[in-house]
């Protein structure tokens, strides 16, 4: 099993996020653009990812929330841009409420992933943008790159089947 490598710039407000998965691309492709199998490994255990709305298309969006074990809800939206169908996608990706209204505490991230065939079955790249440092060092502190690495082993599970 791989892991999930971060690299940060911070001085050109990237994090890049690189993971092998042991699954087609094809396959891969679909459980990053499928709501129904996104719901079942984008969050970290023990929370769970529910999709409000999703259109997986140029100009769509996806708006979700994270539910934790005591029912604490956090909403986010991915505005779609520039599908490079079973190759790449970009979104704007936000926090949000449950009806995607912005929350301008946290800053909108600009999200561009790639897949591509590998040794292991594919490799997909996540180059996230911030609109500045302290944003990216904020959502870091957060925990972002331990749930988002929590999530990448609920995606090895799920594409075992």
């Amino acid at each position: 099993m791989t892991q999930t490598q971060y690299t940060k710039s911070p001085d050109s407000k990237v994090l890049a996020v690189s993971r092998e998965f042991a699954a087609a691309p094809e396959q891969v492709w679909q459980a990053w653009t499928d709501s129904q199998l996104l719901d079942q490994w984008w969050a970290p255990k023990p929370w769970k990812a529910q999709t409000k709305t999703m259109q997986f298309e140029e100009g769509g969006s996806w708006l979700y929330c994270m539910e934790g074990p005591d029912g604490e809800k956090s909403w986010a939206q991915a505005d779609f841009k520039n599908i490079q169908p079973q190759a790449s996608y970009e979104a704007t990706d936000s926090f949000c409420d449950e009806e995607g209204n912005l929350n301008p505490d946290f800053p909108s991230t600009h999200w561009k992933t790639t897949f591509a065939p590998s040794q292991v079955g594919t490799r997909v790249n996540v180059e996230i943008t911030f609109p500045t440092r302290a944003d990216l060092e904020k959502i870091v502190e957060m925990g972002f790159e331990t749930g988002f690495a929590a999530a990448h082993e609920n995606l090895d599970t799920l594409l075992k089947y």
